[in-house]
């Protein structure tokens, strides 16, 4: 599954801006003005820790909404989560697959998966893992009562049993190579089956908590302040065995107030660092910024195809009319690079050269281009009609990207409405069909869980939950539900590279560009591995005394 990452601005459009002139007006952030750019380069690993470690602090731009696991559906959640609890699959730094609480996985036919359970891990109570936890913890996201984020990997199960003693079978209703692959992350997750039962309505809120296996055990959550974990002795995998004691996240939804923070040292890191701290930071002394590779595409979601943007020529003319290196110069200080497609060849690792090349190569390119831009607009006969923009106010970059989408329609003779809502608001946008009623066009940088792109494309399929905009091509679904219904990586990856051709050609939503995960690392610590794979891996068990 796939998730948005919100970052925002208040905006206010009056005329036409060029996005020059919003590179020019972005506040500085100590050094250099704020259209130079940021060094950059891709860190995958850091200088393993000279020792153990009492405890660190890593500040969260937000409190999670819950770590239930069934809800843990975005980036404050699953940062903490992924070193309490663990999934039957571990996805790894570098985006691949290994077993975790499943020793094994065998598919003796294209509908079944059946997983041996790993013996000898205990719950953080103690209490032995068994089968029955595993199936109790997979069920839940079949519960209507439940109301699971993660339904959409389990759509096509039609049953999951105890089938041995440590032997677990999920049966589908048809092929689909996804869902095995959607078990490194949090639609993989095992609870015990006790703990669900007792908690009940608290299991995973500031009362109830968690009571997983991982390198980490769940000890307090002061609501609105922190999460306290403790390392967990009884860990059942030596390799990741926690070299901090104690590892607090600290909610500081203040960008300023968290950036000052990591440069006084008062906490130990934070990801994602606002592009325009990173001077400030560097310069502090008290860290390293490192920026590490992600699954995420920036991309405007088109969602209303019932007005101007469902002719594909406004569309196209839309994406023509953008200066997108202007925006990654204006809203990322130049971190990152222009894309055409939805996904990073980061999830394309178990794909064949061909199919890279038909998903990267052989795809349409839009470079800027205002002229062509205008005779699309004009055959389209859509001149003088008004789209409706909504953006929130939670930084910079969402403030630059908003205004450039207007800045680029206005100048092809569209005229634009910008509304600016609440973040609360906004992230409605993404689960309430309401809340985009009247909504042409919003921002998302949209990340893959799993290490294969056809997950992108899966959700843009006629009547999918993120289809946002009700988007719908025949030839387009038949490729998808031919690519899940393939189990080998290389074929797979064949009929996942046409999906994309097709989506680059009829754009259901408007690609902007990729970029790095930032991260900031304290002068205490060492040992982070930078990756996107963050909110699902125990990235806080390596981190120890630099």
């Amino acid at each position: 599954m796939s998730r948005m990452f919100l970052r925002g601005g208040a905006v206010a459009v009056a005329g036409i801006l060029s996005v020059a002139a919003l590179a020019a007006c972005s506040p500085a952030a100590g050094g250099g003005g704020a259209d130079e750019p940021i060094d950059w380069k891709i860190t995958s690993t850091t200088a393993a820790p000279s020792g153990d470690i009492d405890s660190f602090t890593f500040a969260s731009y937000s409190e999670p909404y819950s770590l239930d696991y069934a809800y843990a559906f975005d980036y404050s959640d699953n940062q903490v989560l992924a070193n309490v609890c663990e999934s039957l699959l571990r996805l790894n730094p570098d985006f691949s697959l290994t077993p975790a609480l499943a020793e094994s996985v065998d598919h003796p036919t294209p509908e079944t998966w059946v997983y041996t359970i790993r013996q000898g891990v205990t719950f953080h109570d103690g209490t032995p893992l068994t089968a029955a936890d595993v199936v109790a913890s997979m069920s839940r996201h079949l519960d209507p009562a439940v109301g699971s984020s993660w339904f959409s990997v389990y759509q096509n199960v039609v049953d999951i049993s105890q089938t041995g003693e440590n032997q677990v079978t999920v049966t589908m209703s048809g092929p689909d190579s996804q869902f095995n692959l959607s078990m490194g992350g949090s639609a993989g997750v095992i609870e015990s089956a006790a703990t669900l039962a007792e908690k009940g309505a608290d299991y995973g809120n500031s009362t109830g908590g968690v009571n997983c296996t991982g390198p980490f055990s769940f000890t307090t959550w002061e609501s609105g302040e922190s999460i306290t974990l403790t390392r967990y002795d009884g860990y059942w995998d030596e390799d990741l065995r926690a070299r901090s004691g104690e590892v607090t996240f600290v909610f500081m939804g203040d960008s300023t107030a968290r950036v000052n923070a990591m440069k006084s040292g008062s906490v130990d890191g934070g990801w994602m660092i606002p592009m325009e701290a990173v001077p400030q930071l560097r310069a502090s002394g008290k860290g390293d910024v490192l920026f590490g590779p992600s699954t995420a595409v920036g991309n405007i979601v088109i969602s209303d195809l019932d007005g101007p943007l469902g002719d594909l020529r406004v569309r196209k003319a839309l994406l023509l009319a953008m200066d997108r290196q202007g925006i990654v110069q204006a809203a990322a200080r130049g971190v990152g690079e222009v894309t055409d497609v939805m996904t990073t060849e980061s999830v394309w690792r178990d794909g064949s050269d061909a199919a890279r090349t038909t998903a990267f190569d052989d795809i349409t390119h839009y470079e800027q281009n205002l002229e062509e831009a205008k005779k699309l607009i004009a055959e389209a006969g859509v001149e003088g009609e008004t789209l409706t923009y909504v953006t929130a106010p939670i930084g910079n970059d969402f403030a630059v990207i908003s205004q450039a989408t207007a800045a680029a329609a206005q100048s092809i003779g569209l005229k634009v409405k910008v509304e600016s809502v609440s973040p609360a608001a906004y992230t409605a946008l993404f689960s309430d069909p309401s809340a985009r009623e009247g909504v042409d066009l919003f921002y998302t940088s949209w990340y893959l869980s799993s290490p294969d792109a056809l997950e992108m494309y899966s959700v843009l399929r006629t009547g999918e939950f993120s289809n946002y905009g009700g988007w719908s091509d025949p030839a387009f679904d038949e490729v998808v539900n031919q690519a899940i219904a393939t189990d080998d990586p290389a074929a797979r990856s064949e009929l996942t590279a046409k999906a994309q051709q097709i989506a680059n050609a009829e754009l259901p939503w408007l690609p902007l560009s990729t970029g790095p995960l930032s991260l900031f690392q304290g002068e205490r610590i060492s040992g982070i591995s930078p990756s996107m794979a963050f909110l699902y891996y125990p990235w806080a068990a390596e981190v120890g005394a630099r």
